[in-house]
């Protein structure tokens, strides 16, 4: 698939097949997420594989959607601040920025082998620290579900280029 159609075909799925995802797969997306770039390659990130099978109502205290469990596996990605390049000038840790690359690595792998996902930033970060046993070091960012689609994908509403990119200045 060429990268243009791929990040067409990328949408936010609310519902899934209960289909496994198959074992090959998971590692492929798992290999995206690893790929990712990162600042100072410091990779600042982990990610939680969780089966969903029989944990339905536990999940969804982190996340309270019928297709936030519908898939047969969840990923949240956690970052690890401690970790992470500081710019020395302006003290940006870049942690948060790192876990969106490789997440978006993960989102357009999983696209690409014709799975679905969704980024989850409303959750419960306490209800995710726990059920996730999270040490205090480590930031639950981002979730997202990871199985097959059972809808269609939706006709994208975006800002025209000419509102999002300027040249030379602002």
């Amino acid at each position: 698939m060429e990268f243009e159609e791929l990040i067409r075909r990328r949408y936010s799925v609310r519902a899934y097949k209960h289909d496994a995802v198959e074992e090959k797969k998971v590692e492929q997306v798992l290999e995206a997420f690893r790929l990712a770039p990162a600042a100072a390659n410091r990779q600042p990130f982990q990610a939680i594989v969780i089966h969903t099978e029989g944990r339905e109502e536990e999940l969804a205290r982190i996340y309270d959607r019928e297709w936030f469990t519908q898939a047969p596996l969840l990923i949240c990605i956690c970052s690890l601040p401690g970790q992470a390049w500081v710019n020395g000038e302006s003290g940006k840790n870049y942690s948060d920025v790192d876990v969106a690359i490789a997440m978006d690595h993960l989102v357009l792998a999983a696209t690409g082998i014709g799975l679905g996902t969704c980024w989850i930033a409303a959750f419960s970060p306490t209800a995710a620290r726990e059920i996730l046993g999270l040490p205090d070091d480590v930031e639950p960012i981002i979730f997202t579900p990871l199985g097959y689609p059972d809808d269609q994908i939706r006709p994208k509403k975006r800002k025209p280029l000419s509102e999002l990119v300027r040249y030379e200045r602002w």
